[in-house]
């Protein structure tokens, strides 16, 4: 009997692959796939943009998290994966670039003279992050979750924090440090805080792997694309999950689901019905707490209280004639203080160096975060001259944009709150006793990120099997 899948997104497509490919010695299920949209990929696309293919949402994903490398080798594309050609980045604050330090762990600095020299926070506060080593403290429970930008402003200054913990931390979540979860949004600091009351020491290379300038590992890359753009996953997949036998059914939006005998049916928009043993819900969590609602209310409440926030991006492309100076770096990003409408901005050619623009530069601005929505709100025109103007204040650029593209991703962001993985679980306990045989996937369980939904994905369709293929019992 089948599995239906509701959502074509990454966590959906993953989780079609994981049943119907899981691998040799496991047979594959039957697998039927439904997505709203006319396409599937969910917020991930590539599209033409000055001669080259750009993509519109995420353009990479994390090495360090296997499952998205295993998926992109697994549909044929390990070949293809390309590693950013610099590590280095920049922090837009007190009016000029200023380069992250070197041993930076994911805005925690282990490096203290390189922190001094970056003059990223002022001579006190460089001071305030010193005090780690010595100030008394315990560190964080072994079962404690806390807001990360707490634990870091406690013990390492409001300046760490804001200046470079949130740019990094807060705006790949699009939220706000003093609310994120550390458990999600940085597990890694949280491990070191549980070791050790010094964060310093945690993260230090006796104690932790040394980090590269972002934050990752230095052994490889910390992140991967697709050469050609992150569209060619999708579409490697859908060919892998076609070859599969996978039914795919898209522009038609599920309805709901219903108890049917020991499985599931699930009702289209269409009229169209799904009969399933069962289900795995990869929508936004918005449609998914609708759905689940009927089944386990506690489930769909915790699923419905988890918040959003929206990005705009914009491409923007300059003639090279407007840099007063060549490109370094991948780019930046820019403190909440600095109450600027940017909250990043990418440098393509040099990010990306197979990305060839000849006689071009080109920019990915970023704007949005959970307590800013103006940019949703502005037109594109509007966007798109205030990202040029705060382009010219940082760069010192000497023309307008010859070509420039809007892309809004309203509610994309899920924020992770203090204790979300807790009540994670509790969602998929609730779910295992109340609806045995409906499981769900995507950003608002267990993180945002191409990698961590694709994982997220796979380990649904893991608990989908079990209903699909019940074990048989011995002879």
């Amino acid at each position: 009997m089948t599995v239906a899948v509701i959502g074509g997104g990454i966590a959906g497509l993953a989780a079609a692959w994981e049943l119907a490919r899981p691998g040799p010695g496991t047979p594959g299920v039957p697998v039927t796939l439904i997505d709203a949209a006319d396409r599937v990929g969910g917020w991930i696309n590539t599209v033409p943009f000055a001669g080259v293919e750009l993509d519109t949402a995420a353009d990479a994903f994390l090495a360090r998290v296997p499952a998205a490398v295993e998926l992109a080798r697994a549909a044929g594309l390990g070949d293809d994966l390309v590693s950013p050609g610099t590590g280095q980045a920049w922090v837009w604050c007190r009016d000029r670039l200023r380069p992250l330090p070197g041993g930076l762990v994911l805005g925690v600095p282990t490096d203290l003279r390189a922190l001094a020299a970056s003059g990223i926070v002022a001579p006190l506060g460089a001071a305030r992050a010193a005090l780690d080593l010595v100030l008394p403290g315990s560190p964080v429970g072994p079962d404690e979750d806390v807001a990360v930008g707490r634990l870091i402003r406690r013990r390492m200054g409001r300046a760490v924090q804001m200046f470079l913990l949130d740019p990094l931390v807060g705006g790949i979540n699009a939220g706000h440090t003093d609310e994120l979860s550390a458990a999600v949004a940085a597990p890694q600091l949280l491990a070191a805080a549980r070791r050790q009351a010094s964060l310093i020491r945690g993260l230090r290379p006796a104690e932790t792997p040394p980090a590269g300038p972002a934050g990752g590992p230095p052994e490889g890359p910390v992140f991967y694309t697709v050469r050609g753009g992150m569209a060619r996953l999708v579409g490697a997949i859908r060919a892998g999950l076609d070859q599969a036998g996978v039914s795919l059914v898209t522009g038609d939006a599920v309805t709901s689901i219903e108890r049917h005998g020991p499985g599931w049916v699930v009702r289209c928009a269409s009229g169209r019905t799904v009969a399933a043993a069962a289900v795995v819900v990869a929508c936004p969590a918005g449609s998914a707490a609708r759905l689940l609602r009927p089944h386990s209310p506690a489930a769909a409440a915790t699923l419905a209280g988890v918040g959003a926030a929206s990005v705009v991006l914009t491409t923007l492309a300059y003639p090279e004639a407007a840099l007063r100076r060549p490109l370094q770096g991948s780019g930046f990003l820019v403190p909440r203080p600095a109450g600027r409408l940017l909250t990043a901005c990418s440098w393509v050619g040099s990010k990306w160096p197979h990305v060839v623009t000849p006689g071009l530069v080109l920019f990915r601005a970023s704007a949005g975060r959970i307590d800013d929505e103006r940019a949703l709100g502005m037109g594109d025109d509007e966007i798109i001259a205030a990202c040029h103007t705060e382009l010219v204040a940082a760069l010192g650029l000497s023309r307008l944009p010859v070509e420039a593209r809007v892309h809004r991703h309203p509610g994309a962001f899920p924020q992770y709150r203090v204790g979300h993985l807790e009540r994670a679980d509790e969602l998929e306990r609730r779910l295992t006793d109340d609806a045995p045989g409906l499981s769900v996937a995507g950003a608002a369980l267990r993180g945002v990120g191409i990698a961590t939904c694709i994982a997220g994905g796979r380990r649904a369709a893991g608990r989908a099997r079990d209903y699909a293929q019940p074990a048989r019992s011995p002879a």
